[in-house]
């Protein structure tokens, strides 16, 4: 353990956009159980913003957000995009959620930590800022700003920032290198997907190529984004190979959604999205009524 962290106990909860109504009925669970025995939390992206309402302890927030607001036109707008604006507004999605279900954001100075993953545009690294009264609005927008589906620049005492997924979308190797022994992990997809890993950089194909170049126009050409963007798949399933194999002394349960969980990124459909949190919502009793063993649902 360090010294900075001295804990053993985690939660780290993917992102996923709209397949977070899982995570979202996970979280209702936990705090209907009145369950909070973590020492920190991590989060990605909507994996960070499903965190803020559980340290808040507010139940059912974060799934009227998903369901009421975020399916709303000016947060998903593909005509917007293809006239040069955002496909997706997370900006307009955080404050306006803010106004409709204000956030208890004194719990976030005083009860468990909750950090929240960034991908740095200047080099491409993961960074895990600790989320507070004063910088949650901030850095739940970066956490969340994919790129080209978010066009405003996110930047954060002078340093930009896209979402924490690109860089590291289940921060559970960071989980344990801040001290975590025991690590719960809410994933957004079914256990045993894993991303097709793309080829070496340089045997990139046409279409490859053209995306990083737009990457290096949208971001500059100094920018060490593109490279993580491009190696995302293979850090995805580096991250599902710790969860398989944790180290010696590290206990990893995971809670995912079932096969048949049909929610996708920006799946709008309201039926789907309300099954997809009742899965959560049972994922999330069963676990806390039965001992798991390791990866069990």
């Amino acid at each position: 353990m360090t010294s900075e962290f001295p804990a053993t106990h985690a939660l780290v909860v993917e992102g996923g956009a709209m397949r977070g109504i899982f995570a979202a009925g996970v979280l209702d669970a936990f705090m209907q159980a009145d369950h909070y025995p973590y020492d920190f939390t991590i989060g990605v992206s909507a994996g960070a913003t499903n965190l803020t309402g559980y340290i808040a302890r507010q139940p059912g927030r974060n799934q009227r957000i998903i369901r009421k607001i975020a399916t709303q036109r000016d947060f998903f707008n593909p005509v917007r995009a293809l006239r040069g604006g955002d496909l997706t507004d997370v900006d307009w999605l955080w404050n306006h959620a803010q106004q409709q279900f204000p956030l208890d954001v004194s719990h976030l100075n005083r009860d468990i930590p909750l950090f929240a993953t960034v991908s740095r545009v200047s080099d491409g690294e993961p960074r895990y800022i600790r989320v507070t009264a004063d910088n949650v609005n901030a850095v739940m927008i970066a956490s969340c700003a994919l790129p080209f589906a978010f066009r405003k620049p996110v930047v954060i005492n002078d340093v930009r920032y896209v979402d924490g997924g690109v860089s590291d979308s289940i921060p559970v190797r960071q989980a344990w290198k801040m001290g975590a022994r025991d690590i719960t992990v809410v994933l957004s997809r079914p256990w045993g997907y894993h991303k097709s890993e793309k080829p070496a950089a340089e045997t990139m194909s046409v279409s490859e190529r053209l995306v990083q170049s737009a990457v290096n126009r949208f971001f500059g050409e100094d920018a060490g984004i593109w490279q993580t963007m491009y190696d995302r798949a293979a850090d995805y399933n580096r991250s599902l190979e710790f969860i398989e194999n944790p180290p010696e002394g590290c206990r990893i349960r995971v809670i995912a959604p079932p096969p048949e969980f049909s929610v996708s990124r920006l799946t709008m459909n309201a039926d789907k999205l309300n099954e997809g949190y009742l899965m959560g919502l049972d994922a999330g009793h069963y676990f806390l009524t039965s001992t798991p063993a390791t990866h069990a649902a």
